[in-house]
């Protein structure tokens, strides 16, 4: 089915993005945004925009009613939620789809199968793929928590069950400090995703950082575009990400590769997606998470093989396939992708982008 016009949920930098997308598809765009952003570049640049409501995001960006009103009066096939927000959340692809639009995106049971990290670790587990040891499942309270620390050693790393971006992640370096850590995880689990549910994972010391682009075909054709290494990081946010990664030779990425695939294939992964891994000083890489969307640094991946992942997810829509081949994907030169943050380094780093 060839799309005409394309709802983009999202704002700021990745709306930019996939509307230059649509542009060269052409596809005529739509943005959304908030009273607050009225004068925004995604509005300017857009073929036509609707105002979502007021500035905060629950309001407007978050609000899934408007936005599939938006997409409704203004003629739409399809919706691409861009990073963040509405982007990983199951449901709205769900409502994407039965309110007659094309979500461009994974299918929501992929979205919902990764969201969960303790479920994303069992199925890995069970396509072959190596995961940091851990509980396996989730932990309900702190004195089964007790008992698993014991079995796995310390230090260990406890994390939210539907979490990311850092949040709900406590390092617990020995026992006396194992029951403030799981209460402070739980309740900044509860707070920013509503849902407590930690699980355990052993602390890997100064591991590298490095995560796998792949490309699926919901019919089982997955296709990996190497590696980006975001091993530079403050609070669990990437800080520097590069590609390729400086830290694996090509056995190496060999090995990453197949993994990945061997990841995505296990769900029948369909679109871009991540697989993350950490490499600890023997070499050894474990799977950690897989981001079920298009990721801030899809650039970097962009100008090492010279694929528009955009462009690539809305025609895979289009035709229901993936015109590209393994052969088809080379590596060429490198890319670095700086996040540069507006913080009053006197109080304590906090943000502050100025006038």
């Amino acid at each position: 089915m060839k799309i005409k016009r394309i709802l983009i949920a999202n704002r700021g930098e990745i709306a930019v993005r996939i509307i230059y997308a649509c542009k060269e598809l052409g596809i005529e765009s739509v943005a959304v945004y908030s009273e607050a952003d009225k004068d925004s570049l995604h509005v300017f640049l857009a073929d036509q925009s609707v105002c979502i409501g007021p500035p905060p995001s629950s309001q407007s960006y978050l609000n899934i009613p408007r936005i599939i009103s938006a997409a409704e009066i203004t003629g739409c096939d399809a919706i691409h939620p861009g990073y963040g927000f509405l982007a990983e959340n199951a449901e709205f692809a769900e409502i994407v789809k039965s309110s007659g639009f094309i979500f461009i995106g994974p299918e929501p049971e992929h979205i919902s199968k990764m969201g969960d990290k303790a479920m994303a670790r069992k199925i890995m587990k069970e396509a072959g793929v190596p995961v940091i040891p851990g509980s396996g499942d989730v932990i309900e309270n702190v004195k089964d928590g007790i008992d698993i620390a014991r079995e796995i050693g310390y230090p260990l790393i406890l994390k939210a069950a539907a979490g990311g971006g850092g949040k709900g992640m406590r390092i617990v370096r020995s026992e006396k400090d194992f029951e403030i850590s799981f209460k402070t995880a739980q309740a900044e689990a509860q707070a920013a995703f509503g849902d407590k549910r930690l699980y355990i994972e052993k602390f890997i010391e100064k591991p590298k950082h490095i995560e796998v682009q792949v490309l699926g075909d919901g019919k089982g054709k997955i296709l990996t575009l190497f590696e980006r290494e975001c091993t530079l990081q403050r609070k669990h946010q990437k800080i520097l990400e590069e590609a390729p990664s400086p830290s694996i030779d090509e056995k190496l990425r060999k090995k990453l590769m197949d993994y990945a695939k061997r990841g995505a294939k296990a769900i029948n992964y369909k679109s871009a997606g991540t697989l993350e891994f950490l490499m600890d000083s023997d070499k050894n890489l474990y799977f950690i998470e897989m981001n079920t969307r298009i990721q801030v640094e899809h650039p970097v991946t962009e100008f090492i093989t010279g694929i528009d992942l955009i462009k690539t997810q809305i025609e895979l829509e289009e035709k229901d396939s993936l015109n590209l081949e393994e052969k088809d994907i080379e590596m060429r030169g490198h890319a670095i992708e700086v996040r540069i943050n507006a913080e009053d380094p006197d109080r304590g780093f906090m943000p502050s982008p100025g006038k």
